[in-house]
């Protein structure tokens, strides 16, 4: 590896470290403590050791809707459509599992796999409605998508305080408990569940395989990089956006799913957890690469789950590991343009000097 290659990767990398450090001594700490509780609060001190099982299984719970919303947006954005309405679809294939799980009597795998069924379906057809506004409304999909993020928040909301209102309770902290028989199997002791994590590793091998080894997956890439031309190449392209819109819909709405079936165990107003906007910056930092978006979702679901420790251990604001997110994301994003910046100007020059 040369050294202008090693140079691009290194640093983005940096950038984020040097960011976090002047973050956290401004925020009137050592540097070291508040990143050993987030560890020590996701997934133990020392990790994975003594203790942990019930933490670790938050934080993989927690990485499981990033993941999957991750994998889906990847497909989207391959196809050139920035899917902000992903919070929405995340939240409609909660609810369509939930309904399942409320009204629907069957022995437990096939409670659980109709749940899962549902929560893809709810988040594929609300996803689709983004996509059909898109291709015969023209609709911007991020106008579409956010309006439409607001309704499914809206049906929530409307969802929890009238027809699954908790009896006797006038409360917008959530529905009643979803029966034990319709929950994600998990390990005793935590929430993990591998039903859940199996399915996210899935999603994320389908994708890569989508665009590494699929004709569907290069035709989708061609719509996404040029329409026009795709189009008089004879590629349907309002079909294959639509496609991309309906495959990230599903991924999201077994999201959903995970969220209301395997971590809350219940419908509650915030079920989305605003992972799809998270998933978003996971996956513009992972470059589109699915093999990425493992590692880089997973440090920011340890973030999640160790975050709230930094007020109760170091007289911290809470909203610290937020904070660190936003961080995390803003320099990572302003390294990686950086480095892209170097690699073209490098570019340039050598092309310059080889014409010369």
């Amino acid at each position: 590896m040369n050294r202008a290659r090693i140079t691009t990767l290194a640093l983005p990398i940096l950038v984020v470290l040097g960011s976090v450090v002047v973050l956290l001594i401004l925020a009137g700490t050592n540097p070291w403590d508040p990143i050993r509780i987030i560890v020590e609060g996701s997934i133990g001190w020392p990790p994975f050791e003594g203790g942990s099982a019930r933490k670790v299984g938050d934080t993989f719970m927690v990485w499981v809707p990033i993941a999957l919303a991750s994998a889906g947006l990847i497909v989207t954005f391959n196809a050139g459509m920035w899917n902000i309405g992903i919070e929405g679809q995340i939240i409609m294939g909660a609810i369509a599992a939930a309904l399942v799980a409320r009204e629907v009597s069957a022995p437990r795998p096939l409670l659980i796999l109709l749940a899962i069924l549902a929560g893809a379906a709810g988040g594929m057809l609300w996803g689709l409605l983004v996509g059909v506004l898109r291709t015969a409304g023209g609709v911007n999909e991020i106008f579409g998508g956010l309006g439409l993020d607001f309704v499914a928040l809206s049906i929530t909301t409307y969802l929890i305080i009238g027809p699954w209102a908790r009896s006797g309770v006038a409360s917008t902290s959530g529905t009643n408990p979803f029966p034990d028989n319709a929950l994600l199997p998990s390990l005793g002791g935590s929430k993990l569940s591998p039903l859940a994590v199996a399915i996210a590793v899935l999603a994320l091998l389908g994708v890569w395989t989508l665009f590494r080894g699929t004709l569907y997956g290069l035709k989708l890439k061609a719509v996404g990089r040029n329409r026009s031309s795709a189009f008089l190449m004879g590629i349907p392209t309002n079909r294959y956006l639509l496609g991309a819109f309906a495959i990230c819909g599903a991924l999201a709405g077994i999201a959903g799913t995970s969220q209301a079936l395997g971590l809350h165990f219940k419908l509650i107003p915030a079920i989305s957890g605003n992972f799809g906007f998270l998933a978003i910056l996971v996956v513009l930092l992972a470059r589109f690469q699915p093999i990425w978006v493992a590692p880089i979702s997973f440090f920011f679901a340890m973030v999640a789950v160790g975050g709230p420790g930094l007020s109760l251990r170091l007289g911290l604001h809470g909203s610290l590991g937020g904070v660190l997110q936003g961080v995390l994301v803003l320099s990572a994003m302003l390294g990686l343009g950086w480095a892209a910046y170097l690699t073209r100007r490098r570019a340039m020059t050598e092309s310059g000097v080889s014409s010369g």
